[in-house]
């Protein structure tokens, strides 16, 4: 017999009823929990974007580090604000909206648009060659700018050109050309990684970068002699160069002729010298049929009196023979050597000695042998010059060395050479003496009429008889 428990029982589940009612209940839970979570993203960016407004906004106040009212300490929390505005920019993975680009390149050219300072050496002369900070002068907001191009630059390699393309638009651009011109070396270098980094990825706007740097060439070759960021330009160019195509653009080899030409006129040559060569030695890799234009182009812009130009010429000149095509050596040939003969003359020991070093080069031997009988003349003329007359004993010694070398080559020639010169020397000399001669008997009739003249000229004697 066992105990009767009463065990509740378990009530049966009820099934969902699927009414009208309990569906619109459903879908207001699930609307409810998405509202919610949308909200919670969107308080969340909105907190991110007040947070970069705000910074932005603070930074568009700019200080000039010159004025004696600015506060050391607002300096340094703007310079803080800035850092904090790089690190956000870099890290964000997300593109920025348009309403924090629009604020935030607004305030990129208020700081870094400004009136630059007039040159503190405008009247001197480049004359120290592959001096190219001659012209150093530090910017007083460098702390800041420093900063803000790091900014910029990061906007550039992260947001999408199209993005900025309302935002960074030609105005833009021609700002940061005009600001080549500074001073300050550290500020060209970051304008130029910034502008080039907007040529590579700006492809829309790359012929109108390349007219903008054109203008600036020419402005500096015709207009002004401020050689500040031309060899940073010119660097920019380097690379353009390297990556065109061959055959080259009409446009191009314009570009080659009628700015990379010129460039060698300006007395600041020395300053971005080595920039421009490498510039034109690619176009003459890529097509070497350009070498002519170019050699011709050097010679017509040779410098007369400055030494320092002639010696970084005929350097160009050396490297530019091994690459031109051999088919314009007889061409070039005579022009040429007519200028290292002149060069070799030169009373300045460092050009005299350049020119000597060059007739060593096996290129330049081999575009002699081309036209041997033009121009072994010329060149025998100026070593003859240069063991008679020259006062530098260095510069004869390597003359005297240069000839024995040239007398192996072509012995019967530099004998034949040497006559010449000699007859030529002595019909020089019998013409010297003519002249002088018929100057004399010149002088003696101008003499004899004079005196004639004189004779008749004066009055007569007049003889007193007195009473």
């Amino acid at each position: 017999m066992g105990v009767e428990r009463n065990t509740p029982k378990a009530s049966p589940k009820k099934k969902p009823t699927t009414t009208l009612q309990y569906l619109f209940d459903l879908d207001s839970k699930s609307n409810g929990n998405g509202h919610f979570s949308n909200s919670g993203k969107q308080s969340s960016l909105d907190s991110e974007n007040e947070e970069l407004l705000s910074i932005i906004t603070y930074c568009n106040f700019v200080f000039t580090f010159t004025d004696p009212s600015e506060s050391p300490s607002q300096q340094d929390l703007k310079r803080l604000k800035l850092t904090q505005l790089l690190s956000l920019v870099k890290s964000t993975k997300k593109p920025l909206h348009d309403q924090i680009l629009s604020p935030l390149v607004a305030m990129l050219s208020a700081n870094l648009f400004r009136p630059l300072p007039p040159s503190s050496n405008a009247s001197v002369i480049f004359d120290l060659p592959d001096e190219e900070d001659t012209a150093s002068t530090p910017a007083p907001a460098w702390p800041h700018l420093q900063i803000v191009y790091e900014i910029l630059l990061r906007l550039v390699l992260n947001t999408d050109a199209k993005a900025l393309r309302d935002h960074i638009d030609h105005s833009f651009v021609l700002n940061l050309l005009s600001l080549f011109q500074s001073e300050d070396p550290r500020e060209r270098e970051s304008l130029k990684n910034v502008y080039h980094r907007i040529y590579s990825k700006f492809t829309f706007y790359r012929s109108f970068m390349r007219k903008a740097m054109n203008d600036v060439f020419l402005h500096y070759v015709f207009e002004t002699e401020r050689p500040c960021g031309i060899g940073d330009l010119l660097e920019i160019w380097g690379s353009i160069i390297n990556g065109f195509t061959i055959p080259l653009k009409e446009e191009h080899k314009l570009f080659l002729m009628r700015v990379l030409i010129p460039l060698h006129k300006p007395k600041g040559l020395q300053v971005y010298h080595r920039q421009l060569a490498y510039c034109v030695s690619q176009f003459v890799q890529k097509e070497p049929v350009l070498g002519g234009i170019v050699v011709r182009g050097i010679l017509k812009y040779w410098p007369i009196t400055n030494c320092q130009k002639q010696v970084l010429l005929v350097g160009e000149l050396e490297e530019l023979v091994e690459i031109i095509d051999p088919e314009q050596y007889r061409k070039l040939a005579l022009p040429l050597f007519t200028q290292i003969t002149r060069c070799l003359n030169s009373w300045n020991s460092q050009v005299a000695e350049r020119a000597l070093y060059v007739l060593n080069n096996e290129q330049f031997m081999k575009m002699a042998q081309e036209a041997m009988d033009e121009v072994f003349p010329v060149i025998v003329e100026g070593m003859e010059k240069n063991l008679k007359w020259h006062w530098s004993k260095s510069v004869r010694q390597l003359t005297q060395t240069v000839k024995v070398m040239l007398e192996e080559m072509e012995p019967c020639l530099y004998s034949k050479c040497v006559i010449n010169l000699e007859l030529r020397e002595s019909a020089a000399q019998q013409e010297e003496i003519k002249r002088r001669e018929k100057w004399e008997r010149i002088e003696r009739a101008a003499d004899a009429a004079t005196a004639a003249q004189n004779q008749f000229l004066q009055p007569p004697h007049c003889i007193c008889v007195s009473n």
